[in-house]
């Protein structure tokens, strides 16, 4: 497993992680037809070089908070197949795509989340989002009939990405001198959400696909489908364009983590902007802790100042789940004033 920097068994309270409701808004797929128009790597796997390598790994999680991941292990035909799956589901009628509308107090289903007033700006996508893992917080409701293969596709997928993410979290454990068994109950959920952004040639400087924001996770794993560029990370006071890599998966350090870390790792704040021309999609998977939970710093040594509150998981994630994205203002609910 190698990493880049990017350049330039859960218990029945994992599926409460839905919690927050988003009100139904015209559909973005559908509306777009009325638009006018320093790098690293390290290979993880390979044992003689693993300390220099792990160092790798502690300086992307520590200067940029995102890495990509190559020879990731998941098998080509897992990546392929979701990948066309998620392209077949968005190319469905809007009718069909509909049966599996996001309910009342739910942020599962098709269509867009942190809608929270009838005049809020929304962000410029279609989005479809499933509990996935583990198995029992699944609603089978929700999960598409079509394209026939689809279920399926998700179910290898996201097996496949919770033995990397166990991995990904050992290596990160590594990186910090922690016993990995204190991170076992922060990554044992999963929500996967496709992101459809329809290009918009009238405006697209003045629309974003998905507004700044950190992630409410432990660490969160996300594939390009399509390749087409529009992710961008906040370092340094400047937006910085993610060019995707064709073979990679792209990790990121979450809220849970920088609490857990008491700030050594940031969750990075990111955003998704539009192109003009060309339809982006991408697939990320929230990895999670246990919903009845909690996270607390773990020092370093006994001199270390305390900059975190021990969290309450199902606290954080009320707060972050009934607020609209606006950068990281929900983490500051959880540090030291």
């Amino acid at each position: 497993m190698e990493v880049q920097a990017p350049c330039g068994g859960g218990s029945a309270g994992e599926s409460r992680w839905s919690l927050g409701s988003s009100l139904a808004v015209r559909n973005v797929q559908d509306l777009v037809s009325s638009c006018a128009a320093d790098e690293l790597t390290a290979d993880l796997l390979n044992a003689e070089t693993v300390e220099a390598e792990t160092a790798k790994l502690k300086l992307a999680c520590e200067e940029w908070g995102f890495f990509q991941v190559l020879n990731h292990g998941v098998p080509d035909e897992v990546i392929v197949g979701i990948k066309q799956n998620i392209h077949k589901f968005f190319e469905l009628p809007l009718d069909v795509k509909n049966a599996y509308a996001q309910r009342p107090g739910d942020l599962q289903g098709y269509g867009q989340a942190f809608v929270f007033s009838d005049d809020q700006k929304l962000d410029w996508a279609d989005m479809f989002g499933l509990f996935t893992q583990p198995t029992q917080a699944r609603d089978m409701s929700y999960w598409p009939s079509e394209p026939r293969t689809f279920r399926n596709s998700i179910e290898e997928y996201t097996s496949e990405l919770m033995k990397l993410s166990h991995s990904i979290v050992t290596f990160i454990a590594k990186t910090l001198d922690f016993d990995p068994e204190l991170m076992a109950d922060k990554n044992v959920g999963q929500f996967l959400r496709m992101n459809y952004y329809p290009p918009c040639m009238s405006t697209p400087g003045k629309v974003l696909g998905f507004s700044p924001h950190s992630d409410a996770s432990f660490i969160t794993i996300l594939l390009e489908v399509n390749s087409v560029q529009g992710l961008q990370i906040r370092r340094r006071g400047a937006w910085i364009p993610v060019k995707p890599h064709g073979d990679a998966l792209l990790v990121n350090v979450g809220d849970f983590l920088e609490i857990m870390t008491n700030g050594k790792y940031k969750s990075i704040e990111h955003r998704v902007t539009i192109n003009a021309h060309k339809e982006r999609l991408s697939i990320s998977a929230f990895h999670v802790p246990k919903y009845d939970g909690i996270v607390s710093p773990v020092l370093g040594n006994t001199e270390e100042k305390v900059l975190y509150k021990t969290t309450i998981v199902e606290e954080y994630a009320r707060l972050y789940l009934s607020s609209k994205r606006d950068g990281k203002r929900t983490l500051d609910h959880a540090m030291l004033s």
